[in-house]
């Protein structure tokens, strides 16, 4: 993440929880907390709280649900805001007394609550544990909503709360790569504070299989542990070859995150795969495979697999057996068996498969995955469970209690309610945070598709083709994180947060009280928050991006500016000052002569909401792109794809197709531009891909070390330049300077890699125009 983002924060949280009432009036009363509840009003002739070193939180007798939940509240208020509070059992003093004061309410729903701040007290009444504990998180919120230390000053306010859908949910994906025991518990607290209460826990994938079944060790012994290629970042740096790459979670270990899971009101659904996704399963006990079992590389793989479960007695013995494990370590309702990506024709070679299908009375192989399906959800319903699976399994005639999580697009979703199923939305690319959220080049790895803040916000979770007499049937939303190409658990923060928290806002709030300006009025006292509980998240949304570019006339620079958030107002300068609101708006793009120092920042209500971006220009950068201002040829595969770690640590991330070395420079001012340079990495290739996600495109070379050329206008003419690639190691760099023959005005360039094969994938860092000459005055004696 870019250095300087958070010195802001705590101010601008301040100055926002503050300083816009008067832009705020026309709107009401204000809770400056996410996401946004159901109603907020302004009890009459109410006096503000404060709340200083030392308050009690009151709790009943005899009320141990209250009694944590106000022990909770004590332990954020100290952790976020340096505030001791004490927690008292018993009757609080008479109205008018300092205190906060925790209590029961009949009738109210499981997860709402009622918060009441006026004449000396905060008063929390819920019904259940959860809306107590909901209830408690917003008055955390309004604690800490101007990002300040010690005492708070609470405006009177009195809020009524139930959230829109009952499922809540984030994914993590720790199969791809392995989050420890405790930063499952730092995510669960962070979600927990979002009012998520479904935490979705991807176990078992092709790269890795991360639960403990004791009756299988060698899931655990084979399947969790994977050697990645040399020159991958998952190696252990330094090390020549490739290092052993993995874990798993004891069920011990697992046992204490539910539990803890479950003291936060988050439940955990996990997710055992089949049939598909089964090769860390199968290299274990490749007996319980159709066909030939997968080879050890696969593992190690990013990508699709026709690997599969069989469907024999024994088989289904086995997935039995572990999902009851399963069951005795998460006692939540659901179990998601996956269902996704199935390769059906692996059973057609299968003589196990054949027969069953036979005894079916059926002759498409799909419908093997429909009948295991159906015998899963049998076993897990004779033991009280629900089965979830991705909505492939809808290609079959599904159990009455089946739910479907839709992840192409809404359909799925759609269909399952229209058939009477419950239904999650999960859709891929809305939902699915392994997506970028800006071209920033600090920002973390993922797929190369932009998913901002602003489009997970946007998504509707009641879809216009949904009857309405199906709604009933849609549990809510989850936003998930595949962890393909997010390596650490720095890199997860940043991915999915501010994101969740969008999610938690969609999930949680009235349609009516959605609205995106509001939304970002009160992101930055989220972020002091996240700053303040040492959640790093991406500030993306907040900020302003300068872009520059070789003026159509003269020797300047025409400058962009740009603010994700779309609302406010960007301001600028030229002179090196810090923006203010008395600098100009920037309304349209515009000239600057050279060289040029610009800097920007967004304001709303008449406050700076983000970090001062700047710019410096001059001939050179104004001619120079980076992976991610570079487009590619083929996007029908875009991954932000890392190299390996220098030795200070740094690592460099690049924008590519690894099946199609191809990159589009648009709109190239060549003009006295006689030479180019760039700059390029060897990354390991280590993507297996089915037919489904085929994008290859070879481009074959002249000479074996192969060439990097440069057309255009497009890429399949000839090439206006050609350069022999210099050897060099994986995980190596190297740099190319190009000679270009005259051109004039501004052209697409076109940058192809070629070479034999895939391995290594060839990436292009950057390129640079070599600026035109400067004119040299003649001398007196010429004139």
């Amino acid at each position: 993440m870019a250095s300087g983002r958070r010195s802001w924060i705590a101010l601008a949280a301040a100055l926002l929880a503050g300083a816009p009432a008067a832009a705020l009036a026309a709107a009401g009363p204000v809770a400056n907390v996410i996401p946004a509840p159901l109603s907020v009003s302004s009890p009459p002739d109410a006096a503000p709280v404060r709340i200083v070193e030392g308050e009690t939180i009151f709790v009943p007798r005899d009320d141990a649900g209250a009694r944590q939940t106000a022990q909770q509240l004590s332990a954020l208020a100290e952790r976020t805001r340096g505030l001791r509070l004490t927690v008292a059992v018993g009757d609080p003093p008479a109205a008018g007394g300092p205190a906060i004061v925790l209590l029961r309410r009949p009738g109210l729903p499981e997860e709402g609550y009622a918060l009441e701040v006026a004449n000396g007290q905060a008063r929390i009444a819920a019904t259940a544990d959860a809306g107590l504990f909901y209830g408690a998180v917003t008055l955390w919120q309004l604690l800490t909503a101007d990002g300040q230390r010690g005492p708070a000053a609470l405006a009177a306010v009195r809020i009524e709360d139930r959230p829109q859908f009952a499922w809540r949910g984030l994914m993590v994906d720790s199969a791809r790569h392995f989050q420890s025991p405790a930063e499952i518990e730092q995510l669960i607290d962070w979600m927990s504070l979002h009012k998520l209460n479904v935490l979705h826990w991807h176990l078992v994938d092709d790269q890795g299989w991360r639960l403990q079944i004791r009756k299988y060790p060698r899931l655990t012994e084979i399947g969790a542990w994977r050697t990645p290629p040399a020159g991958s970042p998952d190696a252990a740096p330094g090390h020549k070859g490739a290092a052993r790459y993995g874990g798993f979670y004891t069920q011990d270990q697992v046992r204490t995150i539910v539990a803890y899971a479950a003291a936060r009101h988050v439940s955990i659904v996990p997710e055992i795969e089949m049939p598909g996704h089964a090769v860390s399963a199968l290299l274990a006990y490749p007996q319980f495979g159709a066909g030939a079992p997968p080879p050890r590389a696969a593992q190690a793989q990013w990508g699709g697999f026709p690997y599969v479960y069989g469907v024999g007695d024994g088989t289904l013995g086995f997935l039995e057996d572990v999902l009851t494990e399963v069951m005795e370590l998460f006692p939540g309702r659901y179990i998601h068996i996956g269902g996704d990506e199935v390769a059906h024709e692996r059973w057609n070679a299968s003589p196990e498969a054949q027969a069953r299908l036979r005894a079916l009375g059926q002759s498409d192989p799909a419908a093997l995955q429909a009948d295991l399906t159906r015998r899963i959800a049998s076993f897990l319903e004779a033991h009280g469970r629900r089965l979830v699976g991705w909505d492939e399994i809808l290609g079959g005639e599904l159990p009455a209690d089946a739910t479907v999580m839709s992840w192409h697009g809404i359909a799925g979703a759609v269909a399952a309610a229209a058939k009477g199923h419950d239904a999650v939305l999960a859709p891929a690319p809305w939902l699915y945070f392994d997506n970028g959220q800006s071209n920033d080049p600090h920002d973390p790895l993922g797929r190369g598709v932009m998913i901002t803040l602003r489009d997970v916000y946007g998504f509707n979770p009641l879809p216009a083709t949904l009857p309405p007499d199906a709604a009933g049937h849609l549990l809510g939303l989850q936003g998930n994180v595949w962890t393909e190409h997010i390596r650490t658990f720095d890199q997860f923060q940043a991915m999915a947060f501010p994101r969740a928290a969008a999610v938690a806002e969609v999930g949680w709030s009235a349609p009516e009280r959605r609205d995106w300006t509001d939304f970002m009025r009160r992101l930055p006292a989220q972020f002091a928050r996240y700053a303040a509980l040492g959640l790093k998240a991406n500030p993306a949304a907040l900020d302003v991006v300068v872009t520059a570019e070789p003026a159509t006339l003269g020797a300047g620079a025409t400058v962009k500016i740009t603010a994700q958030s779309g609302v406010g107002d960007i301001r600028y300068t030229l002179d090196g000052a810090q923006p203010t609101l008395a600098s100009p708006r920037y309304d349209a793009s515009f000239d600057v002569p050279l060289p040029a120092k610009v800097r920007a920042a967004a304001f709303l209500d008449d406050v700076r909401i983000g970090p001062i971006a700047e710019a410096q220009l001059d001939a050179a950068s104004i001619r120079r792109r980076g992976s991610r201002q570079l487009r590619l040829c083929n996007q029908k595969l875009t991954l932000n794809l890392e190299g390996a770690q220098a030795p200070d640590g740094r690592t460099q991330t690049y924008m590519v197709n690894p099946q199609d070395p191809c990159w589009i420079y648009p709109a190239a001012d060549l003009g006295g531009v006689e030479r180019l340079s760039v700059g390029f990495a060897r990354l390991p290739f280590n993507f297996g891909f089915d037919a489904g996600h085929n994008s290859a495109v070879l481009h074959p070379p002249r000479e074996p070390g192969g060439e990097l050329e440069i057309r255009q206008d497009n890429c399949l003419s000839d090439p206006i330049a050609v350069a022999a690639l210099p050897a060099g190691p994986v995980g190596g760099r190297g740099m190319l300077s190009v000679p270009l023959p005259a051109r004039s005005g501004r052209h697409d360039l076109c940058f192809t890699f070629t070479a034999r094969s895939f391995d290594p994938v060839l990436a292009l860092d950057w390129v640079q125009l070599a600026p035109p000459a400067p004119a040299i005055a003649p001398a007196p004696h010429d004139r």
